[in-house]
């Protein structure tokens, strides 16, 4: 199983679609909250390539984004191969 990682914050509706199908897709991952940890952030940031906004998403350290391009890998059949550590 590839390692997921997904900084987010409490309050964050984009966070909760992104961990939902996370879930849905019985994907086992990593929260970091920056809400809760604003240390966090300035490391996220450095991951990401300079984007602030939360969520950010990280499967075995590759960036695959936030929510929006998430779910447009799963709408293209690219998420599961990368869930499963197949792709």
């Amino acid at each position: 199983m590839p390692k997921i990682e997904i900084y987010s914050s409490m309050l964050c509706p984009y966070c909760h679609r992104a961990k939902q199908l996370l879930k849905a897709k019985g994907a086992a991952f990593e929260e970091i909250d920056v809400f809760l940890k604003p240390s966090a952030r300035q490391a996220m940031t450095e991951r990401a390539g300079g984007r602030t906004s939360v969520p950010q998403i990280f499967i075995d350290g590759k960036h695959v984004g936030g929510c929006d391009e998430i779910y447009a890998l799963d709408r293209k059949g690219e998420l599961d191969p990368l869930l499963s550590g197949s792709a």
